[in-house]
């Protein structure tokens, strides 16, 4: 599954449960995630797949350094805000 890579996921369950992360690594049963915060990308957090809501978006610039194995730093990887088109 490693074309989930930089996609935002929400957590479906435990004590982190509503936070947004970045998937920044995948496999067949787990994501490993960071949001830049609590979870910098030098210790992602381990999360089952079941576990997660993919989020239908993500940071193209962001997703592209992961797929070329490129340093990401925490302030990259800190969610940013989405513009609220609502009125």
């Amino acid at each position: 599954m490693s074309d989930i890579k930089g996609y935002f996921a929400s957590s479906k369950a435990g004590h982190d449960k509503g936070t947004v992360y970045m998937i920044l690594e995948s496999d067949d049963v787990y994501v490993y995630l960071s949001d830049g915060k609590l979870r910098p990308t030098d210790k992602l957090k381990k999360k089952k797949l079941k576990h997660v809501q993919l989020i239908k978006q993500k940071d193209s610039d962001l997703a592209e350094k992961i797929e070329k194995n490129l340093f990401i730093s925490n302030e990259e990887s800190r969610l940013k805000p989405v513009p609220n088109n609502r009125r």
